[in-house]
């Protein structure tokens, strides 16, 4: 297991932003991966937050089990299986450097598309689940999960624009993410990134994961926040900034 106080001074407050983005307050989520990819390896920290999004998965999906679109699902899980597989092949091949300038930019490009929206009126009719864009943003969705856990915004990107109840969202999200999660477990057992050491801590971050989820549903339906999230969004892109500047180094 790892002891040094400095992974832990970003693993936690990682996996609290998590639990909450598992409980319903979606985009949070975005900024774990890149935090712990401070103090780790990309793909090692990546490796270590599978097992407790699969842990949080559980109370998730308990909570919106009557609450989610299968139509959706169902369109989603192929492209995104897809992701995954492209996601795999990606980073077995490519540095670590590569995987955290690539991390840094998909994070911040996602965080400045999500301040842009927040500042745009919203769409007067709402858009169907059609199968050829949710066959797109699904392989982006996997891909992007694969390699920095952020299918988030890719699914986002597809389902709010549906403008579904709010436990709709959540619970659609909730389902495809388990599914996701588990496909992913092959890969990263490929990439030989489930080792003892990162197993012992990620469970060591179970309850931690299991109570901030619950808190994340206590908070989904109770709080409206979205200063909130523009200050959350603008961590993220420096965070990603560093990525980029750290990855770019790398490869240099």
């Amino acid at each position: 297991m790892i002891t040094a106080p400095l992974f832990y001074l970003a693993a936690v407050p990682a996996v609290i932003l998590v639990g909450l983005a598992k409980g319903g307050l979606s985009g949070l989520g975005l900024l774990a991966l890149p935090l712990m990819a401070l103090v780790v390896s990309p793909v090692q920290g990546a490796a270590i937050m599978l097992p407790i999004l699969m842990v949080q998965d559980v109370v998730t999906v308990w909570v919106y089990r009557h609450s989610w679109d299968h139509r959706n699902v169902l369109i989603l899980i192929p492209g995104a299986a897809i992701g995954v597989l492209i996601g795999y092949l990606w980073a077995a091949e490519v540095s670590d450097a590569a995987v955290r300038l690539s991390l840094g930019v998909i994070s911040t490009a996602f965080a400045i598309r999500r301040l842009m929206i927040e500042r745009r009126p919203e769409e007067i009719a709402p858009a169907k689940a059609a199968v050829p864009q949710g066959l797109f943003w699904g392989l982006i969705c996997g891909f992007t999960s694969m390699v920095a856990h952020a299918g988030g915004p890719p699914f986002q990107i597809y389902v709010m624009p549906q403008r579904l109840p709010q436990t709709v969202f959540v619970g659609t999200g909730a389902i495809l993410f388990t599914v996701l999660n588990w496909i992913k477990v092959p890969p990263y057992i490929a990439l030989g990134q489930f080792s003892a050491e990162n197993l012992s801590t990620a469970a060591a971050l179970f309850p931690l994961a299991i109570a901030s989820t619950y808190a994340g549903v206590w908070l989904v339906r109770r709080l409206s926040g979205p200063r909130f999230y523009t200050i959350v969004y603008a961590l993220l892109i420096l965070v990603g900034g560093k990525l980029m500047y750290d990855g770019a180094a790398g490869l240099l």
